[in-house]
């Protein structure tokens, strides 16, 4: 079930959250009125240095005093307020705030990213406290705002139509395994990199064991979560390309890899035996983002749908091609990607 929407603009021209609204209540079948979410990049232009820290309190008066003790110790909180909600159906479990945080690179000098790993450390340490504190959105001019609800209830709470992004992600979740609630409602998020995700991945157990003996930590009761995290260690960590990473999480059968030219043959082989416990297997379509691209790809057999368009400088990534006709009616250039094979849109410039 569940249903997702991508949508990136390559040239940063700014979308309404109206459209991506609209879009996602398309597929409101694909749901189960237990989690809807977005993340939009672009959002927080006075803040664009800063890490944009989405947190939900469970106590703003008992919670937020701790969070902010462990904030003033690694860097500067340069601004934080409450993220404005309004009238919805849904009930306010959570209170959501967010924070505009300048980590000290000097405190972690001996990391390759120092500002980066310190809000790591500050979200997986924070997530894993169960303190009634959890950040779900880490990155710099961006926004995650999720709940447990309908997508157009979502959207109402948070008055999506208000933010202006050129990149969006939008998820309407059915969850299968794990109860509904706000943190396990998609997107996730740890800093630029975002995932929308719908099925299930099987080989969940063997990638979280993998990824956590890395220093991540999956708190959030949803097989999703690792995927933000195995992408960000194989890209931001171990420095493969977007592409090489999806062949690590994706890759081609063995029978398949037999059979190509000795190189491609070599490198396939590579990466599938360096990265094995990144494998994932199931069903699934997923979209990435981060403030540079939006991707889309599917398992190997493709037992998920996933179609993409484009039209003009915009690259769509949906479930169902009618989400993308509700923003965009004249698009002519529609497909289905093959399975396993990613469709990668880039911002220019």
């Amino acid at each position: 079930m569940c249903g997702i929407i991508g949508v990136i603009d390559k040239r940063r021209q700014c979308i309404d959250g109206s459209d991506i609204r609209n879009s996602l209540t398309m597929m409101d079948e694909r749901g189960n009125g237990e989690g809807a979410g977005y993340v939009a990049y672009g959002i927080y232009p006075d803040f664009e240095d800063s890490y944009a820290l989405h947190v939900f309190f469970n106590d703003v008066n008992e919670n937020k005093p701790a969070l902010d003790l462990l904030l003033e110790k690694w860097g500067t909180i340069v601004h934080d307020e409450a993220i404005p909600t309004f009238a919805s159906k849904i009930k306010k479990v959570h209170t959501p705030w967010r924070y505009f945080f300048k980590p000290d690179p000097k405190l972690a000098p001996e990391q390759n990213t120092p500002a980066d790993d310190i809000i790591m450390h500050i979200v997986m340490s924070i997530n894993t406290a169960h303190n009634g504190t959890l950040i779900f959105s880490s990155g710099k001019n961006l926004g995650v705002f999720k709940a447990s609800g309908w997508p157009e209830e979502v959207a109402d709470l948070y008055r999506i139509q208000d933010y202006k992004g050129y990149l969006w992600l939008a998820h309407n979740r059915y969850p299968t395994n794990t109860a509904g609630w706000w943190g396990g409602a998609h997107p996730f998020n740890l800093l630029d990199w975002s995932v929308v995700h719908n099925g299930e991945i099987t080989s969940y157990g063997t990638n979280q064991r993998y990824i956590e003996s890395f220093g991540y930590k999956c708190t959030m009761y949803t097989d999703t979560e690792v995927v933000a995290y195995l992408v960000d260690l194989l890209v931001r960590k171990h420095g493969l390309s977007e592409k090489m990473a999806v062949r690590a999480l994706a890759p081609p059968f063995w029978d398949e890899i037999d059979r190509m030219p000795v190189k491609a043959r070599e490198l396939n082989r590579a990466i599938r035996l360096t990265y094995g416990p990144a494998l994932m297997n199931g069903p699934f379509a997923i979209c990435i983002a981060n403030e540079h691209m939006l991707m889309g790809f599917t398992d190997r057999i493709k037992l998920r749908p996933l179609v993409s368009g484009e039209h003009g400088d915009r690259l769509f990534i949906s479930s169902e091609e009618s989400a993308i006709r509700r923003i965009e009616p004249d698009i002519k250039d529609v497909h289905m990607p093959k399975a396993g094979e990613p469709v990668i849109g880039r911002v220019i410039g």
